[in-house]
């Protein structure tokens, strides 16, 4: 894999899960790494910390200006930023958790993308985490499916409007990854959580970090539209095969 030595990467999300993993993979590859989050003290070094709320627009204008001063331009954006809420038939949706989900997963992405694109040099790369969410929906997750619809029907656009520009686009469309995920949908209750990964072999944050670098070490002549990545014991969002513990 060519070496990152030299470049520079904005990961939102970078506090827990795919953004932490993917923030610190792409350190350890010789990028510098500025990473944001709302909890800026989860950041592991040599990651730099900085507060961002995605769903905040004068927080992202912050964050992008000092992690551009600090970087003097950006190679690689790694939109990790994102979570869904609950897992309810959509007549108990409630407006609060709709727009949460919404700002954070597709406003907030498109507005990090927007605010970063001056600055990203020739040759750079932006990595959208999408889903299988996006490609297939599944019950009782009406809107966190039509967030990540909505990435990867913005990722494809991009791709569109870019043409020409020596600047990548891939969108990464995990399936269940044991993270920090299920916790937070689930509002904490770490019961429901672990249910999610019981009697299955689910990939890890690493995994998938391993993705995003594979996507980003390219040829500069090609370029890796999506990268569809699930546990062999998982075939769609619905269709699980699991042992019994």
């Amino acid at each position: 894999m060519p070496s990152l030595e030299g470049k520079s990467a904005v990961v939102t999300g970078a506090s827990s899960g795919i953004g932490a993993a993917t923030a610190l993979a792409l350190a350890r590859e010789g990028a510098r790494v500025v990473g944001g989050a709302r909890r800026v003290d989860r950041i592991q070094p040599p990651v730099l910390p900085l507060e961002l709320d995605v769903t905040d627009p004068e927080s992202c204008e912050r964050f992008v200006k000092a992690a551009t001063d600090d970087l003097g331009g950006i190679d690689i954006l790694f939109n990790a930023a994102g979570l869904a809420l609950g897992r309810d038939v959509f007549d108990d949706s409630t407006e609060e958790d709709e727009r949460t989900v919404l700002e954070t997963n597709v406003n907030g992405l498109i507005r990090m993308t927007r605010l970063c694109l001056p600055h990203i040099r020739d040759g750079g790369h932006i990595v959208n985490m999408g889903s299988i969410a996006g490609r297939q929906a599944y019950e009782k997750a009406s809107v966190y499916v039509a967030s990540k619809f909505a990435v990867r029907g913005f990722t494809y656009a991009l791709r569109e409007d870019l043409l020409g520009r020596p600047i990548h686009i891939t969108t990464v469309d995990a399936g269940l990854v044991d993270t920090e995920f299920s916790r937070v949908r689930f509002r904490g209750d770490e019961e429901k959580a672990s249910k999610v990964y019981a009697g299955m072999e689910a990939p890890k944050a690493e995994d998938i970090a391993d993705c995003v670098l594979f996507a980003v070490t390219r040829p500069q002549h090609l370029n890796v539209d999506e990268i569809v990545i699930k546990a062999l014991a998982q075939s769609s969002g619905g269709r699980i095969v699991r042992t019994e513990t």
